[in-house]
């Protein structure tokens, strides 16, 4: 049994198996049929090593909702007609999700297809979640459902857009002097620890800049490496990370953020940043001033409620505030996920207290 990219195998699992038993027991009815949501394959990211667990022949089908009756029967027709293996891989008709777009939406970003999405929501949506919804491949899409979908969460609004990069840049600020002054005062280890938080800092923005969701942690270097940053960033990054003395990461930090300040400068979205660091008051640390930048980038937002935030909780979003696994990909199902999107969204509600 040769090894075949999920992306490939499910398409081939729509075409010679499940579109059959649909254009024979339910040519009536309209529906769409995609690998999206969860899983490496999803990504692209899937192996041989992948195929141990939950990597399986299989396809989102979603039916119109006044058709949705008819999904125990048609799981039924596929369970009976599929064969027990499939390009020698074992077949698992559960896996196979059969709902509606109204549902997957919901349980995805605990929002009704029907919802006025606003700009405070989008704070609520781990990366992840928005990566599992816009990647991935459309088998069939006989309404344009699907197509809709993924273009409503395509990427984030503008103004969202800023408030996450300056929410970046406030983050380098707030630490780029504390690990130089733990290296400075002969503590290596948290230095190098403040370092790592600090290049995975960079990364986000990196993501950020070139308008691409950014991954959870085990596929977050991996995504890392595909974009156009990463040929010139891997380098110091890696020097930052691995560094055993703290003028080590000073140094490599300096040259990544050097590289950042250009990038930043290319989307021309603010007065242009110096591309050389500078002195942190009299103290012999050089620094980037993240903080500054962050407030170059905050004043461009226009929105009234997000540039109130701004300047009273630049905090990012969920996914810049924790990096909790399991609350980053929580789910709405059974009401659980619109409450916690209540919950982190009076967080972004900045005449509220935290």
């Amino acid at each position: 049994m040769s090894f075949m990219k999920g992306i490939e195998l499910c398409r081939r699992f729509h075409l010679e198996i499940v579109e059959p038993v649909m254009a024979q027991h339910a040519a009536f009815l309209s529906y769409s049929s995609a690998l999206i949501g969860p899983g490496s394959e999803v990504l692209g990211y899937d192996t041989e090593m992948s195929t141990d667990h939950d990597w399986v022949p299989r396809v989102y089908l979603f039916l119109d909702q006044p058709d949705i009756g008819h999904a125990e029967q048609i799981r039924s027709t596929l369970q009976e007609q599929a064969p027990e293996r499939f390009y020698g891989f074992p077949v698992d008709i559960r896996k196979c999700v059969i709902t509606t777009v109204p549902r997957f939406i919901e349980r995805y970003f605990a929002v009704s297809k029907a919802e006025r999405i606003e700009l405070l929501d989008w704070l609520t949506f781990p990366s992840q979640s928005l990566l599992e919804v816009t990647q991935g491949e459309v088998y069939r899409d006989d309404r344009g459902q699907l197509s809709a979908l993924r273009e409503r969460f395509g990427y984030y609004p503008h103004d969202i857009w800023l408030y996450l990069l300056a929410s970046g840049w406030q983050r380098i600020g707030q630490e780029e002097h504390l690990m130089l002054r733990a290296g400075y005062a002969g503590d290596e280890l948290g230095s190098a620890i403040i370092a790592s938080r600090l290049v995975r800092d960079i990364m986000n923005l990196c993501f950020l800049m070139e308008r691409r969701y950014a991954p959870y942690p085990k596929w977050f270097g991996t995504a890392f490496k595909r974009l156009q940053s990463a040929e010139a960033l891997l380098s110091p990054l890696w020097t930052a990370q691995t560094a055993v003395t703290w003028r080590e990461r000073e140094r490599a930090l300096n040259h990544a953020y050097k590289h950042l300040s250009t990038m930043h400068n290319g989307l021309a979205l603010t007065e242009k940043i110096p591309d050389e660091v500078s002195a942190f008051y009299d103290r012999p640390f050089n620094v980037m001033n993240g903080e500054k930048i962050a407030s170059l980038i905050a004043n461009r937002i226009v929105d009234a409620e997000l540039r109130q935030l701004s300047r009273t909780r630049l905090i990012g979003s969920i996914d810049q505030m924790t990096d909790n696994t399991d609350f980053r990909t929580m789910k709405g199902a059974d009401g659980e996920g619109r409450s916690t999107r209540q919950a982190l969204k009076n967080l972004f509600q900045p005449d509220r207290p935290i």
